[in-house]
């Protein structure tokens, strides 16, 4: 299956999920195409005719802004730029957010307004389409003039053959896969190094793959919540929905209508209680996870937005006749809600390890750290301790990054929004996230079979969610080796099917 730019229908987060999940190559629409080469052919004409100088079409970057360049040396120009700018260090961008990179970076410019070569978006799409992945460092991007050092790294290999790249599973010199491919670098015309490195799309990847995270861990929040609060022997009615009409936030309507659902049919649940209310962590959940669901749905509006957007500069409008130099390259849009992103997500961890607490903590009848002869046996004594030392990790990571800046380019550039560190960040507290509620569902299930020696079951639901987690990571009797099974708990949680 292929999928088609189009610059008039909208880019969303489920059609970028479909993609992925069903393996789409990518094409430009004859409408995109048309438009890409229709500001190609203005721009040529715009230099042909203006005696004035250009912005990074005619003259230096940054605070270089003042210096022209001659007609002979602008492709020169360009293609320094590229070089020059691929400045990343530390670790390497994950293979999954370099593709989205691709992908994002030729949304960019099927709007028509970048003043890029058709061949130079093709040769993105063929990239993406031959699984030619650029090796991308995390650091170095200030979220300013558009992510700039990431996406020169990008640029280098894909447009220039120059670099290293990840092809066939390994990693090469780039000149080898182009020879291999049959592929010529591209030469850069006026203003294309900037349009490639100018924009946001090593924020905007990074925030669509955190987003699609976010939206999975959500609901995987919810489901094991609803088998803990069985297995912990928890009170329904802080999840009946009268109580929730008389606040009614949407998020939290939808994650106690939620636990409603999956606890449905349970004998635990419905059994008389001898406790009047349960901890906050149980009693509460609707009120903090329905927080991290509305969040999530504003976040995924403005990522929206912003992958729909042209996000380069200067921005070319040939309909108006105009170059103008603006600041649509600026992050502070994604750099905010990627920090508000982090700090919702995090709360999802934070009353997950509460839960595993009140879980091991010898209530309601449950053994001591879950184990059948605590003494002997630790039992699930240190998982806890390793999802309390994840979720402190987790908070200090949480500090907004939207806040800070340092002045760049002999302060020319001003005000940075370093939205390219809230973006690897962000990243790392829906990992840490995930690994959270793995240890949550891996004490749960612990719990659960408790009950089961009880003679007591839980939903149909939360049963059937057990038998298929039982098939991965066994009830533990006496201690084993616990990390193997907490790395099954994770992996569990990425392979499993949620509706």
């Amino acid at each position: 299956m292929t999928y088609y730019f189009n610059p008039d229908e909208k880019l969303t987060l489920a059609k970028i999920q479909e993609i992925i999940d069903n393996h789409y190559t990518l094409a430009l629409s004859d409408e995109a195409a048309a438009r890409i080469q229709k500001c190609r052919d203005y721009l040529n004409h715009k230099m042909e005719t203006q005696k004035e100088p250009i912005y990074g079409v005619t003259t230096g970057f940054g605070s270089l802004c003042n210096i022209s360049i001659s007609k002979e040396q602008l492709s020169q120009l360009q293609k320094n730029l590229v070089m020059s700018h691929a400045c990343g260090v530390g670790d390497e961008v994950p293979a999954e957010v370099v593709r989205l990179m691709l992908l994002l970076k030729a949304q960019n410019f099927c709007f028509g307004y970048s003043g890029a070569q058709l061949q130079t978006v093709q040769r993105l799409i063929d990239c993406y389409n031959n699984d030619v992945l650029p090796v991308v460092y995390q650091q170095g991007s200030l979220g300013a003039s558009g992510d700039l050092c990431p996406l020169a790294n990008l640029m280098l290999p894909a447009i220039l053959g120059m670099g290293d790249v990840y092809y066939k599973g390994q990693r090469t010199d780039a000149q080898e896969v182009y020879r291999q491919l049959g592929w010529q670098p591209i030469e850069l015309q006026s203003k294309e190094g900037l349009a490639l490195l100018n924009g946001t799309q090593f924020m905007s990847s990074y925030a669509v793959w955190s987003l699609l995270k976010a939206q999975r861990l959500s609901r995987q929040a919810d489901l094991i919540l609803s088998l803990s609060l069985d297995a912990f022997d928890g009170r329904i009615e802080p999840f009946y929905e009268s109580l929730h009409m008389v606040r009614p936030h949407r998020g939290q309507l939808e994650t106690a209508e939620a636990v409603r659902r999956y606890t449905e049919g349970s004998q635990i649940i419905a059994r008389h209680k001898e406790h009047v209310q349960d901890p906050y962590s149980f009693r509460c959940a609707p009120q903090v996870h329905g927080a991290a669901k509305d969040t999530i749905r504003y976040v995924a509006s403005v990522v929206e937005t912003e992958i729909n957007s042209t996000t380069d500069n200067p921005i070319v409008l040939p309909d108006d006749d105009m170059v103008i130099s603006g600041g649509h390259f600026h992050g502070e849009p994604l750099a905010m809600v990627l920090d508000f992103l982090a700090i919702a997500v995090a709360e999802l961890g934070s009353i997950s390890e509460r839960r595993t607490y009140q879980l091991i903590d010898a209530k309601r009848g449950l053994p001591s750290f879950l184990v059948a002869k605590p003494g002997l046996n630790s039992g699930f004594m240190i998982p806890q301790y390793a999802a309390a030392s994840i979720v402190s990790q987790t908070k200090q990571l949480c500090t907004p990054c939207s806040v800070d800046s340092i002045t760049s380019s002999q302060n020319q550039e001003d005000l940075v929004s370093m939205g390219g560190n809230a973006a690897t960040k962000c990243f790392r507290v829906m990992e840490n996230v995930e690994r959270v509620l793995a240890i949550e569902l891996f004490n749960a299930a612990q719990a659960l079979d408790f009950r089961h020696q009880e003679g007591l079951k839980s939903s149909p639901c939360i049963e059937q969610l057990v038998a298929d987690y039982r098939k991965v990571v066994p009830f533990v009797d006496i201690d084993t080796v616990m990390y193997r099974l907490i790395h099954a708990s994770v992996n569990f949680l990425q392979t499993m099917k949620i509706a």
